[in-house]
């Protein structure tokens, strides 16, 4: 009876435990819920309908998402961002060993470096016009423009994380007979991979704000076309509704890279948070 009476007990305070998270995950909620009444009774209330247009109340921006997701159309341009995003990523992993080269050889970075310092500032939003008139509008010229936001954000943290290892660590592994290959892969790799990973989940930041301004102009589908496209029919709603799922995407990628990133190197404190 004493054992079922101890497991009923560990139930019992596990299930407490779990509702006071909720209840604090709820209660970090309670400003939104504040800015949220406040703007639909502004919406609804106090704007006069002229103005009210511009600025629809969150009830209509539901309901508006609720019609996008009903009839596919929100998914459909969400998987086509998604997809843009996911090819051009494929293209910036290319940072990474040249990030681990210039790291790893002075040579190299010599001669790369000043490329790289000559290319880094220049937005990629400044890139469109010509990348139009290189690939013509569509998926190619969107993917080029998410690499350009991808590739330099991964470059430099990679490049900072093989230069921040610690000297001693490369010399005992070549007194062990170690060779340049072994200590690249199983050294320089591994160390760095705390910087890869930071690297990573900025570049797709990046990239997902980048892809969106580059289907605002060059792209006849995605999240950027919708908004685009709701902007000329004065729907505001559909924007915002653009937006929002924008932002919880965006979130959704970053947790989900941390969330990898913990666990396969649960010993990186860079992670940790």
């Amino acid at each position: 009876m004493s054992t079922i009476a101890t497991v009923g007990t560990a139930k019992s305070a596990t299930a407490r435990s779990r509702w006071l998270t909720s209840a604090r995950r709820l209660k970090n909620l309670g400003l939104l819920a504040v800015v949220l009444l406040l703007w639909q009774v502004t919406s609804t209330y106090i704007l006069d309908k002229t103005t009210a247009v511009l600025l629809p109340p969150p009830s209509a921006i539901a309901y508006a998402g609720w019609d996008l997701i009903r009839s596919g159309d929100l998914f459909v341009h969400l998987s086509d961002s998604l997809r843009r995003e996911l090819v051009a990523f494929i293209w910036a992993t290319s940072a990474i060993p040249l990030a681990i080269a210039m790291g790893w050889s002075k040579t190299i970075n010599d001669q790369v470096d000043p490329l790289i310092e000559v290319l880094r500032p220049v937005p990629p939003l400044a890139w469109i016009p010509l990348s139009i008139l290189w690939f013509g509008i569509g998926d190619v010229q969107n993917q080029f423009i998410i690499f350009l936001g991808m590739f330099f954000p991964i470059l430099l943290n990679t490049i900072a994380g093989v230069k921040n290892i610690e000297p001693n660590i490369i010399r005992a592994a070549r007194c062990l007979g170690a060779s340049e290959a072994r200590i690249l892969r199983r050294i320089v790799l591994r160390a760095a991979l705390p910087q890869i990973i930071t690297g990573i989940r900025i570049g797709l930041g990046v990239g997902w704000m980048a892809l969106v301004a580059a289907e605002l102009v060059g792209a006849n589908s995605g999240l950027g076309f919708l908004i685009n496209d709701a902007r000329t029919l004065l729907r505001t709603d559909v924007v915002i509704v653009g937006m929002i799922t924008i932002g919880i995407v965006g979130l959704i990628i970053d947790r989900a890279i941390r969330v990898i990133g913990r666990r396969a190197m649960p010993w990186s404190r860079a992670l940790a948070a």
